[in-house]
């Protein structure tokens, strides 16, 4: 986690102590309509890091009533999204790739545990990884996702 400056930083720390009061709850209210929906619950942030609660719903499913790739994507999205948020910097990130692997299915009713972690975070792309596993630590999907930054000044 590299390349910020003094003023980032102190930004940084107002959002990451933001977050840290959320611990435990479902992230709605002010996040995004798709956050609400998904209705993920903040296990744990740090600068970097961020790691999430998801129960599987059936209107997440598939026909064969499995979790829909398309539903595990955008969970890895939304939490990678959201950990870039936290680092506090001037600017909005948006997701310039997601490249997702599904590895097992996971079906109504299960917890997810989704954790994302950054990898490399440049002045300009913000590259990062995630995982959701599910019972017995059973990786279901995980990804790689680049995001850029924006031209969109972040309020803090």
């Amino acid at each position: 986690m590299s390349d910020t400056n003094p003023e980032e930083m102190q930004h940084q720390n107002k959002r990451i102590a933001l977050f840290k009061t959320l611990i435990g709850r479902h992230l709605d209210g002010d996040f995004s309509p798709v956050a609400q929906w998904l209705n993920g619950r903040l296990i744990q942030i740090q600068e970097g890091f961020m790691e999430m609660e998801f129960i599987v719903r059936k209107d997440m499913c598939n026909p064969m009533q499995l979790l829909h790739g398309g539903i595990a994507a955008t969970i890895l999205d939304d939490v990678v999204g959201t950990m870039v948020y936290a680092l506090g910097r001037e600017n909005a990130y948006v997701s310039i790739n997601l490249n997702c692997d599904y590895l097992h299915p996971a079906k109504v009713g299960d917890k997810l545990n989704v954790q994302a972690k950054v990898i490399r975070a440049g002045k300009t792309v913000v590259h990062v990884e995630a995982q959701i596993k599910g019972y017995g630590d059973l990786v279901i999907a995980k990804c790689t996702s680049n995001l850029t930054q924006t031209n969109i000044r972040l309020p803090y």
